[in-house]
């Protein structure tokens, strides 16, 4: 069995995320030490939780430890089997953040897999539901991944309540692949607001296509209006629409204003810009663990992240698989794997 230390790196939930998702695919049983061992609250929190026992329900895993606050814990994969799966990630957790962990081993199973999940679409410290649907899943097409998502409701922190659903047809093996260079046509966005008057998502559109029309980018945002949520929020997501797509987002709260809202996420799309590298921050994240399936391959990021580096870590562990990094944290970096 597998020893992986839960306080290496950033050592947080992609930490556990990225672990048992390798384990299922591979079949390689682990052990999880030190969970969240330098936060305020270690342990397991139900985000966590769920995303786990959802992953080992896929596998028909053998696990210990899986409980609220537990800080350790031992996962044994088995068969993967595919089917309709109901994920509850309570209250506001992050639906995309748990599909990180999801999508990996689903795409493996021997039938197709139809998950239900909910949660939080639109929460802080993950990404937006449009990011996973007009960046990451096209990115994960393009690989050869076989699925399709539908956005069924929002759920904004702190009542959540957000539905998603996702169906992923089984594949063999991921292709090896090279993103390096940042190609695209124009960029496009979506600026939402749930529960709130329909003057807050144009705000943040027109103040953000504003600053992109100064930056020689015009841009085209839809609007999205509903009152189809369990409490109200906002927020807006921008990408560019083309070869690769890279994005920039933010979320509204109360007392800040629409305008803000859209600034943030045009100075984060043009910061990735500037980087001129086929993958954002967040994606050069997430690309890891589908390297490593793939072997082979060659990204460049806008950002080397901690998160990045430990889910190399994480990687190289489980599938053996050896990375080479040259960049430094904070600065754009070149990411090959053998």
């Amino acid at each position: 069995m597998l020893v992986i230390d839960g306080s290496h790196g950033e050592g947080g939930g992609a930490l556990l995320r990225i672990s048992a998702a390798l384990s299922t695919i591979t079949g390689k049983s682990i052990r999880i030490t030190n969970i969240r061992a330098g936060r305020p609250k270690p342990g397991l929190m139900p985000q966590h939780l769920t995303a786990l026992k959802s992953v080992a329900q896929l596998c028909n895993a053998h696990f210990d430890g899986l409980r609220l606050g537990s800080t350790e814990i031992s996962f044994e994969p088995h068969e993967l089997e595919g089917g309709d799966y109901e994920v509850d990630i309570g209250t506001a957790g992050s639906i995309t953040l748990a599909l990180q962990c999801l999508m990996i081993p689903a795409a493996f199973a021997k039938t197709p897999v139809n998950l239900t999940l909910k949660g939080g679409t639109d929460v802080p410290w993950s990404p937006p539901i449009d990011y996973f649907l007009n960046v990451t899943l096209p990115l994960l097409k393009s690989l050869g991944y076989k699925a399709r998502a539908q956005l069924i409701q929002r759920g904004h922190y702190p009542r959540g309540g957000g539905i998603v659903k996702v169906n992923i047809h089984p594949i063999n093996k991921i292709k090896p692949f090279k993103l390096v260079d940042l190609r695209f046509d124009n960029i496009r966005g979506i600026s939402h607001a749930v529960k709130l008057p329909r003057h807050v998502a144009e705000r943040q559109a027109s103040n953000a296509e504003k600053k992109l029309e100064e930056h020689g980018y015009p841009a085209k945002i839809i609007i999205q209006h509903s009152n189809r949520a369990q409490g109200p929020g906002s927020g807006i997501v921008l990408w560019t629409d083309g070869e690769n797509r890279i994005g920039g987002s933010s979320l509204g709260k109360p007392g800040k204003r629409a305008e803000l809202v859209g600034d943030e996420a045009t100075r984060e799309l043009l910061y990735h810009l500037s980087r001129n590298e086929a993958l954002d921050r967040y994606m050069g994240d997430q690309i890891i663990p589908h390297m490593a399936l793939a072997g082979n391959s060659e990204v460049k990021t806008a950002e080397l992240t901690p998160h990045t580096c430990t889910n190399i870590h994480v990687a190289e562990i489980i599938t053996e698989k050896k990375f080479q990094v040259e960049g430094e944290l904070g600065w754009p970096a070149v990411i090959e794997v053998d």
